[in-house]
């Protein structure tokens, strides 16, 4: 029997006892070394990750690298129930793609380019069964190393589910092995840096306060994001750059 793609992809066993030990294996032998040796990396704002969650990570994407180095952050404690939502088209459209994928970041299929109850759903399930979730509200990475507009995503999950949305910001990311990790033109046409200085800070935790609509939940949660990357970047022109419309 052929295992279903996309959205249908099944990723429950990701989250079952072997998965996670497995998982866990990989991460305190391979992935966390192997992040602390190509990256110089700093953590800002970990006393912003307490208490008893779940935790909805909002953070900025430039490279395929963004999710270890956000999870080699995390205390341990929170990245063994932390999950990511993945790009489904990137993700899982491939059977060998998708396992490793779930096997390794415990990744839930997101579709990107519409509104889909289905994956809104599984988030959500997922998040309600305090599992933290890391969701790169952009869509994908920048296509041109700016900060882009957000999708609703993390406002509906942190209304429906009552979580704590965590803004955090990935700085000087993009530079990192750029022509193998990241999209846009700048970072890729630049030479692959090893031990490049990269930050990954936390900000102040959110909450959806009494009858705050989506649309002011997520406007709060792009502008935290945004406060945080100006103040690692130390650039306060740091922006979102919206669509152009007439």
């Amino acid at each position: 029997m052929t295992t279903p793609l996309g959205l249908d992809y099944p990723t429950q066993w990701g989250r079952r006892y072997l998965a996670r030990w497995v998982r866990n294996a990989i991460h305190s032998c391979y992935v966390r070394p192997y992040v602390r040796f190509i990256a110089h990396l700093t953590v800002v704002g970990l006393e912003n990750v307490s208490g008893a969650g779940p935790f909805i990570f909002v953070a900025n994407h430039t490279s395929n690298l963004d999710t270890p180095l956000i999870l080699s952050a995390l205390p341990t404690r929170v990245r063994r129930r932390t999950a990511v939502a993945a790009a489904m088209d990137n993700f899982f459209m491939d059977a060998k793609t998708a396992f490793r994928t779930v096997l390794l970041f415990n990744a839930i299929p997101i579709d990107r380019h519409k509104v889909n109850r289905r994956s809104a759903q599984l988030a959500l399930e997922l998040v309600q069964d305090h599992w933290n979730l890391i969701i790169y509200p952009e869509g994908g990475r920048t296509p041109t190393g700016e900060l882009h507009e957000f999708k609703g995503g993390a406002a509906y999950l942190a209304q429906r589910a009552g979580a704590t949305v965590i803004p955090t910001y990935l700085h000087e990311a993009g530079w990192l092995q750029g022509p193998r990790y990241a999209k846009a033109p700048r970072f890729v046409q630049a030479p692959r840096q090893f031990r490049h200085p990269v930050t990954v800070a936390f900000g102040a935790p959110l909450h959806a306060e009494a009858d705050e609509n989506l649309r002011r939940l997520g406007a709060r949660i792009e502008d935290a994001v945004v406060s945080l990357g100006r103040s690692v970047s130390g650039d306060p022109s740091l922006r979102v750059v919206r669509p152009e419309t007439d």
